[in-house]
């Protein structure tokens, strides 16, 4: 004879389920408990530092680690220069060193006691723009804004940078004058993002100052 057929329930399954899950984890060891937050450091390497920004003495007492991008922003509330990648890739916080131009986020200010710094504030005011300023406003070399800051800037160094000879990546003659054309402006403006594309209007703008065409 042939033995009756056992049936499981659906209910019957789900238990059967449960119970051996609660089997198998019972042998499993234990999770580690998460680790506490360790707590802030209360002794932060700090320095003092002079800086002359914009023409103005400034003293400083910077944590060292404090880049010169927030140092400028965060400490003299100087905000025309922008953070944008903080990595040295869009050249929004671009500002004048001693004359020539950096990305502020990639150098910390201990590094520059003493140096002369311009930001975008230092260059004119809206009363009494720097030419480049009114010359982008004239072209539309700007949309949101954003980047304008740190492309000015960068423009009044690279003016320089022709003027003092510097050859480019793509001066035909490293040894001759460089001439401002729009292939040598957009190669040394390569570094300056705008998210917007104004690009043919920043070219224009900085053509007309440097007295060029491109």
């Amino acid at each position: 004879m042939e033995s009756p057929t056992t049936l499981i329930t659906r209910r019957d399954a789900l238990i059967a389920t449960a119970a051996t899950a609660a089997a198998v984890s019972s042998h499993l060891p234990a999770a580690a408990a998460p680790a506490a937050a360790s707590p802030p450091p209360t002794n932060m390497p700090s320095t003092r530092l002079s800086l002359q920004v914009n023409g103005q003495s400034h003293a400083l007492e910077l944590d060292t680690r404090t880049t010169l991008l927030d140092a400028l922003r965060e400490h003299l509330h100087l905000t025309g220069t922008k953070k944008g990648c903080d990595h040295g890739q869009c050249g929004a916080c671009t500002v004048l060193l001693d004359g020539r131009r950096i990305n502020s986020c990639l150098t910390l200010a201990v590094m520059h006691e003493g140096a002369q710094v311009t930001t975008i504030e230092g260059l004119g005011t809206p009363q009494a723009m720097h030419p480049l300023q009114a010359a982008f406003v004239k072209h539309d070399g700007y949309q949101c804004g954003y980047c304008t800051p740190g492309q000015i800037c960068s423009a009044v160094g690279v003016i320089d940078e022709v003027r003092r000879g510097v050859p480019s990546h793509v001066s035909a003659d490293l040894t001759a004058r460089p001439l401002l054309s729009a292939d040598e402006l957009r190669e040394r403006m390569s570094g300056n993002i705008c998210r917007c594309g104004a690009y043919s209007n920043i070219v224009d703008a900085i053509t007309e100052v440097a007295g060029s065409r491109a």
